[in-house]
This record gives C-alpha cells, sequence and structure tokens, in this order.
C-alpha cells in the first residue's frame, strides 16, 4: 500500500494506526558544482521533507529505523558516508538519530558496486550491439539483486508495528511485502525540482547544437595533402 503525501487528501490515523509503516523520501544529489539556483531549489525541497516527516511522526509514529541507498553499514559509521554523500539529507538522519533513531545498513556492498560499474558501463557509446546487449543484461540483473536483498534487509529489520525512514532515488522498483505500509512524501519542491531540471536540460541541448552549428565546416581544401 502506498501513500502520496502533498498529492492526495491526508490519511487518517485511524486507518494506518496498525501495523509496519515506512516514509520513503526521493533522494535528490547536489552533485559537483551545481548552479546556484538548483542548490537553492534543493534547500527548499530537503526543509519540506523534514517538515512533512515529522508530520508523519505527529499523526502515524516516530521514525525508529533509517535507510538509505548506496550506504552498507550502520550506525556512525554509516552516518559519516551519508554526511559526504548526501549533505542536506543528513541534517534529517543525523536528527532522527539524536532522537533515538537507528541507521540500518541497507545495501550489500559487493552488489551495489557491481551496479555502479555496469552502471558505468553503460554510460560509454559501447560499438558493439552484442557487448551493449551484455553490458545490459548484467546491469538489469545486478539492479534486481540488489533491490532483492534491500527490500529483504527492510523487512528482516522492520519490526510488527515499526516505523521506518527509506532515502532512496525514484525509479528504483522495490516491491515491499503486503504488510508494509508506505507513504511517499512528495512536498511541492520536488515537483519544481523536476520542471526545472527538464528545463535546464533542454537549455543545454539547445546551447550544444547552437554551438555544433557555428562551428565552421571543414573544407577539403584545407587539409594539407601528403
Amino acid at each position: 500500500m502506498s501513500v502520496k503525501l502533498g498529492k492526495v487528501e491526508k490519511p487518517s490515523v485511524e486507518e494506518f494506526s496498525q501495523g509496519r509503516k515506512l516514509y520513503f523520501v526521493p533522494l535528490l544529489y547536489s552533485g559537483a558544482e551545481p548552479p546556484a539556483e538548483y542548490v537553492e531549489k534543493l534547500e527548499k525541497y530537503w526543509q519540506q521533507v523534514e517538515e512533512q516527516v515529522s508530520n508523519l511522526e505527529s499523526k502515524l509514529g516516530q521514525v525508529k529505523i533509517i535507510y538509505h541507498e548506496l550506504i552498507p553499514v550502520g550506525g556512525d559509521e554509516g552516518c559519516a558516508v551519508i554526511e559526504q554523500l548526501n549533505g542536506q539529507g543528513y541534517r534529517i538522519v543525523k536528527s532522527k538519530v539524536d532522537g533515538g533513531a537507528k541507521l540500518e545498513a541497507t545495501e550489500d556492498e559487493e552488489l551495489v558496486a557491481e551496479f555502479i560499474d555496469w552502471s558505468r558501463c553503460l554510460s560509454i557509446r559501447l560499438q558493439s550491439q552484442k557487448a551493449f546487449a551484455t553490458v545490459y543484461e548484467s546491469y538489469t540483473e545486478a539492479g534486481k539483486k540488489r533491490n532483492e536483498f534491500i527490500v529483504e534487509r527492510i523487512n528482516s529489520t522492520l519490526g510488527a508495528d515499526g516505523v521506518g525512514l527509506l532515502f532512496m532515488r525514484e525509479g528504483h522498483q522495490l516491491q515491499f511485502p503486503s504488510d508494509i505500509q508506505v507513504f511517499y512524501v512528495s512536498p511541492p519542491a520536488l515537483d519544481d525540482i523536476k520542471r526545472w531540471l527538464r528545463e535546464f536540460g533542454s537549455r543545454s541541448a539547445k546551447e550544444a547544437a547552437s554551438t555544433n552549428t557555428d562551428e565552421p565546416a571543414t573544407n577539403d581544401n584545407d587539409v594539407e595533402q601528403s
């Protein structure tokens, strides 16, 4: 069961008072040297995420366990990795940990390393169709195993009536057990960021096309003959 906040009417406390609950936060990264406009929007996004998570806690239960993609270790060591990986989201993690929540190891180190490596291979323009098919198949299989591991990790550590907080990118394709109620945190800033990213990508593509058009064509007569 999944409930998307910010899009539909909030659920009643009575309807979801029992059972395991997972608050899902779409994970957004700033990247290296992001535009100032994007940084501003991200800051607003994480502020709204914190507000919505706090609202969920006040109505449905306090977060007891935290899960974060790409993190194969828990406790203080895991928190240190999150601080480097996701500085803005780390503030929320630290606040919950300081309040008594536990950061749980979410990923298998080898599986996530394999998934990332195959993803990097796909980012290269492979010339061979056979090579591409092989890499894509391996990437898909690694992603499937990774998802299965994450779901099993959550399922085995989120106890009866437990409340968890998951930070993960959208498009994850995780299939949670039917007894875990998933609440999708979707603050208004998320749609704003998605719109900005589309527009930014469109502008970048136009600028690249314009640059290529402005380059002078190569004249065969300009090439020195040997």
